[in-house]
């Protein structure tokens, strides 16, 4: 029902570094049987070096521009499941071309859990400082209220990705089919 309903349109991952974008994105591409692509390697593959290179090197607006460009031209590739960059919906350009050309799903976490996910991994330029829980804290402040006006929001947790996963497909259902049961 979900495949039928979404036409061309694509599934839009958004939501803060740690949230579970890409891992939660690519079950759910699997369960969906839609193809899977992550924003972040699309761009590091069209600028031909990693983000963190492009931050480092180019500053933070080249990065976005790039973003910006790369996103709206996936997005006339639906259907398919799209994972974000944690700041990409903040540019209203962006929200506008999701808003028109897929269905943005928001993967809302805590704080405590999205540190405990983001100390696993290096290659996060924005926490690349002396105090990396007051840059998430503000990173919080300033982007859930944004990141809120995606058409749906899952709630990520500790728990297995499948379930996060049936939480994205029920919340799915219940989008295209709000009178129904799920």
């Amino acid at each position: 029902m979900i495949r039928s309903k979404l036409g061309s349109d694509t599934i839009v991952m958004v939501g803060l570094m740690g949230a579970g974008k890409t891992t939660v994105g690519r079950r759910l591409a699997q369960r969906l049987n839609l193809p899977f692509v992550d924003a972040d390697h699309e761009v590091e593959r069209a600028a031909g070096m990693l983000v963190s290179d492009i931050f480092e090197q180019h500053g933070e607006a080249h990065f976005r521009d790039g973003e910006r460009r790369v996103i709206a031209r996936l997005l006339e590739s639906g259907p398919q499941i799209l994972a974000t960059g944690g700041g990409a919906y903040m540019d209203e350009e962006t929200r506008r071309n999701i808003t028109s050309k897929g269905i943005s799903i928001w993967l809302k976490c805590s704080h405590k859990l999205l540190m405990t996910r983001v100390r696993k991994r290096d290659g996060r330029p924005l926490l690349k400082t002396d105090n990396p829980d007051a840059i998430m804290q503000d990173l919080i402040d300033k982007r859930y209220p944004v990141y809120g006006q995606a058409d749906l929001t899952v709630v990520s947790r500790d728990v297995t990705h499948n379930t996060i996963v049936n939480d994205a497909v029920r919340a799915l259902r219940s989008y295209f089919d709000p009178d129904q049961d799920h």
